[in-house]
């Protein structure tokens, strides 16, 4: 049935994408700096800042509520309000991380020489090469965390609507947040600690108070 047939086409997107950073070493260094770099704003004092337009704007929303949540410094960043004076929330020693499927989203590509020179850039996209990404060409050590996907959604569905592609960018998001999560607080209960600290509220909150 149609029903089932997107939900197989995005497993094996997924299976797809966990085999990409098993076995890629570009995928895995992109993973590794990614990592690095978050971690170190972090401990400077900056944040990481998510950035998109869209459905792609949800994705970067969802990341940076699960980093508060795990005790990341971070913030969204809108890229239309972003030149409308919302650039005031980008500081020295930030990283903004876009997410753009194409990687050559206008109004990120608008938004890029209006940041300040020392904030680093990384991008969320299909691509597999930062040369191939518009969005790092011009970025200096720009860092790249691919996530792309086997089938293109119209071929997949019959029309290009976000679906597949979303999926494999929020799974790449939550292995960014969790993976930086485990650097800043060790791979034992102090991640779990800070979790159950920054979410008292909900279902979840009651769970994880006991």
């Amino acid at each position: 049935s149609r029903a089932l047939h997107v939900l197989a086409t995005e497993a094996a997107a997924l299976t797809a994408l966990a085999t990409l950073y098993q076995t890629d070493s570009a995928a895995q260094s992109g993973l590794q700096r990614a990592v690095h770099a978050v971690t170190r704003a972090h401990h400077v004092g900056g944040k990481l800042i998510t950035c998109g337009v869209g459905k792609s704007a949800y994705i970067a929303q969802k990341l940076t509520a699960t980093c508060k949540s795990l005790g990341i410094s971070s913030s969204f960043l809108h890229a239309c309000e972003a030149i409308h004076g919302d650039l005031g929330d980008v500081r020295q020693g930030d990283v903004v991380l876009f997410v753009s499927f194409s990687g050559s989203t206008p109004e990120l590509l608008n938004l890029l020489p209006h940041l300040p020179d020392q904030v680093r850039i990384m991008a969320l996209t299909s691509h597999m090469q930062p040369e191939q990404c518009k969005l790092l060409c011009d970025a200096d050590d720009g860092i790249l965390l691919p996530a792309p996907i086997p089938v293109k959604e119209e071929v997949s569905f019959g029309v290009a609507a976000p679906t597949t592609s979303t999926t494999a960018a929020l799974a790449v998001a939550d292995m960014l947040a969790l993976t930086v999560a485990e650097q800043l607080h060790g791979a034992g209960s102090r991640t779990s600690e800070a979790f159950r600290r920054n979410h008292p509220g909900g279902a979840i909150g009651a769970r994880t108070s006991k």
